[in-house]
Parts: C-alpha cells; structure tokens; sequence
C-alpha cells in the first residue's frame, strides 16, 4: 500500500473528491513525517505548518461542500526560498542579504494560490542560486535522503530533498541552466524543465526567479529562468490539462 506521503497530487485529489481522505487528515500525516525527517535533512526554510493546518481546514470545508476553489485546492507546496511569497523574507541562500519581508507574491506562488494550494514552506538554495554544489552562507547544508553522507546539489537543492523524502507531492524550483535537472537526477524520478518562463515585461527577476517589483524589498535584474516542479514520479510531474 502507498504511503500517504507517496502520494501523486492526481492522487489525492481522487481521495478528496471520493472523501476518502480529507486535507486535514493528509496534512496532519504529513507534517509528522516531515518533523521526523527535516532535522536531518535540512530541506526547508519559512515551514509554517499551523498557517498551514489553517488553510487546510479551510480546504476541507470546501471539499465537504463539493466547491473545491482550484485544481490543487488542499494540496500541499513547497515552493523554492527565491520565489517571493507575500511576508516572507528572501535571503537568496546568502548571510549578506537583509531580511525583509516580500510584500507581495511572485506570479508562481500567486498562482498556486489561486489553485487552492497550501503553501507548506519554502525550500533551499545556495548562495543567490548560483551553486551548484548547493552551499549556502544562510541555511544550514541540505542532505541527500538516500544517503545523509551527500547533498543534492543545486540550485533547488531543497526542492529535490524534499521531493526524494515524500514532503508532499509538489516542489517548486527555477532553472536556468541546471538548476533543477541535476538535483532531480540524482534524487527522483522526475523534474519538468519550463524551456520558456512565463513573464511578462512587467516583471523582474530576484536572483533567478520571476517576481513582482513594486515593494519587494529587493534590488531586480534582467534575468529570469524557468519555474518548475519537482515530484517522485513522472506522472506527478505531468501538466495539468
């Protein structure tokens, strides 16, 4: 039988609409795994999990309902730490970069919103998302789960161990040359490359992520990459219709 935390986001989605599992009860699943895992692993930055919990009862309530208010409404994200998230600070993977709060969503994570997705944490980079080593001078190493012995990699170096270690079924990285291929090859089965990011010319780039200008509390620059999910297997990874 698969483990909840094995579970495709097509999955449980069936589960949600057939009620045989609900948010709440998946989500409670898990973030007991992911605090029996995370000490040793390192993967996560900005985990929220009560502000999670309260997103998943609210998903839940619509479920009961039958109103879902999204493709992803009550699956559970990960989101990579360069993407901005509305009261989160960017540190870039970096110890020089001031902690100030987004004031806003990066287009990605507005989206997933908007899809009823609950925004679980954020993940880890190295220094302004240019290692591929993964090493940064802010967050602590991210391990490899097949083997604490190693690191993933980089840049989604958080992304790809928190999808190897079954924090969820969906993880949001950026890649731009290698960013999210490399550290999916070595951990799981699959990490779907966007060739061409969907930005517009009103938006600019942290590092290299898209995300909104106006406020964030950081300098842009020109250049943007891909924004892109890493899962465990590749049907998880398939784009929606």
């Amino acid at each position: 039988m698969t483990a909840l935390h094995d579970l495709t986001a097509i999955q449980l989605l069936a589960l949600y609409r057939s009620r045989q599992l609900s948010p709440v009860e998946y989500l409670d699943h898990l973030l007991a795994h992911i605090q029996r895992w995370e000490p040793h692993l390192c993967a996560l930055y900005a985990f929220a999990p009560e502000r999670a919990m309260k997103e998943a009862r609210a998903s839940e309530a619509r479920w009961l309902k039958g109103e879902p208010c999204g493709e992803l409404d009550g699956v559970p994200v990960t989101i990579k730490e360069l993407i901005a998230s509305r009261g989160d600070p960017i540190p870039q993977g970096s110890a020089a970069v001031p902690l100030l709060p987004a004031t806003e969503d990066a287009p990605p994570t507005a989206r997933l919103r908007e899809a009823g997705a609950i925004l679980l944490a954020k993940t880890t980079v190295p220094d302004f998302g240019m290692l591929s080593s993964g090493l940064s001078s802010f967050h602590k190493l991210t391990r490899n789960p097949w083997d604490l012995r190693m690191n993933p990699g980089g840049s989604s170096a958080g992304a790809a161990a928190a999808a190897a270690a079954g924090y969820g079924p969906l993880h949001v990285g950026t890649d731009i040359g290698g960013s999210v291929g490399p550290p999916a090859g070595r951990l799981v089965r699959a990490g779907r490359v966007q060739a061409e990011p969907r930005c517009t010319s009103a938006q600019t780039s942290v590092a290299r992520c898209a995300c909104r200008p106006a406020g964030a509390g950081w300098p842009g620059s020109s250049r943007a990459s891909g924004v892109s999910p890493s899962t465990r297997t590749t049907p998880g990874a398939a784009p929606g219709p």
